[in-house]
This record gives C-alpha cells, structure tokens and sequence, in this order.
C-alpha cells in the first residue's frame, strides 16, 4: 500500500489546477479515494465528526445487498440446470460452458457449486457492462462540470444489475444504465439533486422499451427454448392455486428457489440486508414498515372479497415474497436521496408506495410485479409529502407559541 500511495503522490501533480491532465481530476480523484482517506477532513471543533463517509456508506449498502447476490447467483444456476435436466440436452452455454468446465463446474441442480458458479458467470458480465456505460457517463459529466466522480454509482450499479434477468443482451443493459444515470440523474444535477431512483429509472425504461427482453415466460431461465413463468405471473392468471400447483412453496418462495429477476428472489436474504442498513442508520426502518403494511392491509381488507380476479383472493404472506417486493422495499424504496426525509413523511410515502403496489398487482394485473412503478411514484410525491409535514409542524409549534 505505500507503494501505491508513493505512486499517487507522484502522479497528483498532473492532474491538479494547472496540470497537464487536469480535466481527468475526477478520476484521479476517485482512484485515491477509493483506497485512501481524503486529506479534507474535519478534525477540530466545533464541527461533528463520525467514522463513516459517504464513500463507507455506499460500501456498507453494497455489502448489505450481498447476501441478495449470492442466493441470486445460486438460484439462476439452479434454474439453469434444472431446465437442462428437464429437457435432457446438453449444455450450450458457449464460453460459459468453457469457463465453467475450466473451474470444474458442472450442471448438477444439487450441487451448490455448480449453480453459484454458472449464476456468477452470467450475472458478472451484466455488471461489467453496467460499470462500464454507466461509469462512462459518470466520467463524462463529472469532467464536464470538474466535480469529483460520486461515489453513489457504485450502489446504483449493484442493485440495477439484481434486478434484470441473466438473459437480458448485454448492449440493453448498457442502455438500461446510461438512461438511468443520464435521464435519472445527471441532467437533474448529479447525485443528491436527483428525485428519481437511477437504478429503477433504467430498469422501468427497458420495461418499456423492450418488454420481450425484460417480461415474459422464456426470460428467466438461460437455456434456450425452456420457458418457465414467474409466480406473480401465474397467480395473475391462475391465483395462488395455480402458484402452488406449479410446485412452489412458500418457503421456497422466501428463500428465493423461484424464477425472478438475478438478487431479486430471496425475501430472506433481503431481510438479513435490512438488519445490516437499519442497524448502521442508513436506512429508514419507517419507509420498510410503511411499504409492507401499505401491502399488507388492504390485502387482508379485500380478501373476504368474491371476485373473478384471481389475485383479490392471493394472502398476504405469499405477497411480501413472491417478485421483488421485499427487494424493493428494503433496498429501492429507502434510498436517502429519493425518499421522504421527515419522520412522518417516511410513514405516508412507505404506506404510499405499499397501496400503489397493491393497486397495480391487484386492481390492475396486467403488472403483476407493481413495485417498481409504485417506488417511482412514491418518488415524484416525496417532496410534496415531506412539505405538507413541515407546513404542520410550523403550524403546531405557531399555535402553541400563541
């Protein structure tokens, strides 16, 4: 590490006002950041200080959502090799195939490494892409305005590559990101100043844009012509019977053995992420408990209901584990820098974001998933919920005083 840091200092002189590479100022920046403490820190009075920097806090996300990763990588290996033992045909993995002979995997649905490993390989090239485009403009802007590269990337790039399938060509996850971070984010200001979260902003583009990439029975498994629906997909169609029918149970469900999305299935592995960012602060547990009771109650409310939709009638506990429910509550739904920022605001834009996605899962089938739309709604309504608490709050404190 010294030597590391002997080169750096012998470099920073290019990249400073007046250097030759001063417009790369950014990266440099963030290279040495990245390994080393900036030298403007506060410590002296009468200023707070704490051991954690921004930088620590995307770290401490990242590490939170790991567990999220790992199960994620497990369960597309499975699904993978299932489909293959299914359908009783070989592998056609291409350079997978090469690089998962090469480290002695193989395709056996009951070997934990096997599945982790051919998950990994398909997740990993997904991310390097995500890294790259989205890095690129990251880069370009922070040149452009010479504000030092955020760190906040770093979060948006791991959570937006959990929430795709592992079929998706890689030139729309390049896509996906660079409408994220430039449409979601850059044009408002970079991070901090952005009322949309990145991640879902390229992932709902992609929605749109290529839906037959994105949705849909074949997508989420890697084997050519298997097709395998997700469980949200069947109840909308089927109901809950129809979900267990097809051989899933709720435990399953819960520990993420199910088609979805790569970090998305594991509602277990979300709530031991939870555990980690409440714990350290850094998200609200507020926003957590309002998005699932905002699911959770007018579920049971409606459930008495006689109706031909078949999701009027699906109970609450296979709800908060069936799509990316739990993900999005926990790790989308609490981002510091879209969400509400007053106590009682985080309550009614939690409850908020958990009704609308009841409305579209339930009222309206056609998006049986619901949660993405409904963070990003909760979005735009942030500012205007966290107004109307203050305005309250200097009401009751000018009555008081009179």
């Amino acid at each position: 590490m010294k030597r590391l840091r002997k080169m750096l200092d012998n470099v920073e002189p290019l990249f400073v006002k007046g250097g030759r590479l001063e417009r790369f100022h950014a990266m440099y920046e963030m290279v040495d950041t990245l390994f080393y403490t900036p030298l403007d820190v506060t410590r002296s009075s009468p200023h707070i200080r704490d051991s954690i920097d921004l930088k620590r806090v995307m770290i401490m996300v990242v590490f939170a959502a790991t567990p999220c990763a790992l199960v994620g990588f497990w369960n597309t290996g499975f699904q993978a090799n299932t489909a293959m033992l299914a359908m009783g045909i070989d592998a056609t993995l291409g350079w997978r195939e090469s690089v998962l002979a090469l480290l002695g995997g193989g395709h056996d649905p009951g070997s934990i490494y096997d599945n982790f490993v051919l998950g990994a390989l398909y997740f990993l090239p997904i991310y390097a892409v995500t890294m790259a485009a989205g890095g690129f403009w990251e880069m370009l802007f922070s040149g452009v305005r010479n504000h030092e590269i955020n760190e906040g990337f770093f979060v948006t790039s791991f959570l937006y590559a959990l929430i795709l399938p592992a079929t998706i060509p890689l030139w729309q996850v390049a896509i996906g990101i660079s409408f994220g971070v430039v449409i979601g984010k850059e044009i408002f200001g970079g991070t901090g100043k952005n009322f949309l979260n990145p991640a879902l902003v390229g992932r709902a583009f992609l929605y749109f844009a290529y839906p037959a990439q994105i949705s849909g029975d074949a997508v989420w498994t890697t084997v050519d012509g298997y097709t395998g629906a997700t469980a949200l997909g069947i109840s909308a169609i089927e109901g809950i019977g129809g979900v267990v029918a097809s051989g899933l149970t709720w435990s399953q469900a819960f520990f993420g053995q199910m088609q979805g999305s790569i970090g998305e299935t594991s509602a277990a592995a979300c709530l031991i992420g939870a555990v980690v960012l409440i714990y350290s602060g850094i998200a609200s547990w507020r926003i957590i408990a309002g998005v699932f009771a905002g699911l959770i109650i007018p579920v049971v409310a409606v459930g008495f209901i006689d109706s031909a939709n078949p999701m009027m009638a699906m109970p609450w506990h296979w709800h908060v584990v069936l799509g990316g429910f739990a993900f999005g509550a926990i790790f989308m739904a609490t981002d510091p820098v879209s969400a509400a920022q007053t106590n009682a605001g985080r309550w009614v834009y939690g409850l908020l974001i958990g009704l609308m996605t009841f409305v579209i899962r339930v009222i309206n089938p056609a998006f049986p998933e619901g949660i993405m739309l409904a963070i990003l709604f909760g979005n735009i309504f942030a500012p205007l919920i966290d107004y109307f608490v203050v305005r309250a709050n200097v009401k009751r404190r000018v009555q008081r005083s009179v």
